[in-house]
């Protein structure tokens, strides 16, 4: 491991994170998923036990002390007395960071293989660092990199579309993926009532019917192979290609989705009164095809909070091929993994040894460094690039939301941390990670990595994260 570098803080840090931290998630644009409403909503809702309580049951805690009357605050407050020893000098700020994380970052919960960085999101600067530039297996983390490649590349705005096409002659229909894998049951029978109704009004009432998957390249199954983690990534799908019905968390998947879908969308042009003839067979749309319908994802700002607040793999293989296409990449893992290396370099940010084999950090040979994570959360939060701010408003937030919705609560090794700590986190056998934003006491942002490798348990470093993260609070 390498030794901790401790940066100073600049000048103007701490107004500047002051000012950053009460404003980035209220700056951060027009792009309210829900996710925030409802963050305030399910806060206001609870029973007033304490800003680290975000539980509706429970025990209530005991009535707290009295306030100090206000003769012993103005005391306080006073100069000393003269016969008082004099107050030792208040360590630094990134001495107290060092000597706050340094043995934290020591517990055997994470293992022999720990980097750290930490830095200030208003300048960018570090204020803590340990092997921060050293590249590491960086698991779901590596999502904050997948996310803020697709907004640089396309922009919060931007829209998957899923379209169907037919022949001047309106006889051989084609659905068209453009590798949206949030198109679901409601959105293709919308898709299919609008298509019957344009096929109707050219007089049309018999098609055959194909689909397109020719939006992606290269082989559709992850390199881990069959795995309820992720459905095989294809650019025609509907809700991911789930079994079951579950919108998160790993679900069993179908075998074949894009398939499927265009079978289901068959079903629905016949139950709208145009029969759709043989089973759809997979084929190129005609290059001289008529558009009939289509139909578009939410923007992507809404997709990356979504990827990022359930730690989605299929989403963030899909926004890893969106930069891909937008950037002119063949749209595979390896076109997508290049894509995003040079969107991220046009960033700026340190790239020494990175490697992106996947869009979703279920490949263990992705390689990033805490320094990298660190430098494209202070991007997120930088004023002037607020296309990158849904990297941010996409985290989950302790003790609330997403993947970190059952950690710091009352009790837990984080517990300081609840509501306060925002973070993605990363999870795979033997690799834990945490990378996020933490308010601190005196209100300002601060962006943090910590990724362990070789750990022991998930149970055994996921408390130690969660303790790292937390001593930020203060």
């Amino acid at each position: 491991m390498l030794e901790p570098k401790v940066v100073r803080l600049s000048a103007g840090s701490a107004v500047l994170g002051l000012v950053l931290a009460a404003g980035a998630v209220t700056l951060a644009g027009p792009w309210d998923s829900g996710q925030r409403t409802a963050e305030r909503t399910r806060a206001a809702a609870q029973p007033r036990t304490g800003g680290a309580d975000h539980h509706a049951a429970g025990p209530q805690r005991p009535a707290p002390a009295p306030a100090p009357s206000a003769p012993g605050v103005l005391t306080a407050l006073a100069a000393p007395r003269a016969d008082a020893a004099p107050k030792p000098a208040a360590p630094k700020p990134a001495a107290a960071l060092a000597g706050a994380l340094g043995p934290l970052l020591a517990d055997p919960g994470l293992g022999p293989l720990r980097t750290a960085s930490v830095v200030d999101a208003a300048t960018g600067k570090q204020l803590y660092g340990s092997g921060a530039g050293t590249p590491m297996t960086p698991a779901s983390t590596v999502k904050i990199a997948t996310a803020a490649a697709a907004l640089s590349a396309l922009g919060p705005d931007h829209r998957i579309p899923t379209t169907v096409v037919a022949t001047p002659d309106a006889r051989r229909v084609t659905l068209v993926g453009g590798g949206d894998p949030t198109l679901d049951a409601a959105r293709l029978r919308a898709l299919a009532a609008d298509t019957a109704r344009a096929l109707r009004s050219r007089g049309v009432t018999s098609v055959q019917l194909a689909y397109d998957t020719s939006r992606y390249t290269g082989p559709e199954r992850h390199p881990i192979g069959v795995n309820d983690n992720i459905a095989p990534v294809t650019a025609l799908m509907t809700d991911e290609g789930r079994l079951g019905g579950t919108a998160t968390g790993p679900a069993p998947r179908s075998a074949d989705p894009a398939g499927d879908t265009a079978r289901a969308f068959a079903g629905l042009l016949t139950a709208q009164g145009v029969h759709a003839g043989k089973p759809p067979a997979r084929a190129r749309a005609p290059k001289k095809a008529v558009p009939l319908a289509r139909t578009w994802s939410e923007p992507l700002s809404a997709l990356v909070e979504r990827a990022l607040t359930h730690s989605d793999n299929d989403l963030a293989e899909a926004l890893a091929r969106q930069t891909a296409i937008a950037t002119g990449h063949p749209a595979s893992f390896e076109g997508a993994g290049r894509a995003v290396a040079g969107e991220l370099r046009e960033l700026g940010v340190p790239l020494a040894g990175a490697r992106f084999a996947d869009g979703s950090g279920l490949d263990r040979g992705d390689r990033v460094s805490a320094a990298l994570l660190t430098a494209l959360l202070a991007r997120a939060a930088d004023p002037d690039r607020p296309q990158l701010r849904p990297v941010l408003t996409g985290l989950p937030v302790g003790g609330f939301t997403g993947t970190l919705e059952d950690r710091y609560a009352d009790g837990s090794p984080g517990a300081a941390g609840a509501g306060l700590v925002r973070a993605k986190t990363g999870t795979l056998t033997g690799v834990n990670a945490l990378a996020g934003t933490v308010v601190t006491a005196d209100g300002r942002l601060l962006a943090f990595a910590f990724l362990a490798g070789r750990t022991p348990s998930a149970a055994a470093a996921q408390p130690s994260l969660d303790r790292l993260a937390a001593a930020l609070v203060s």
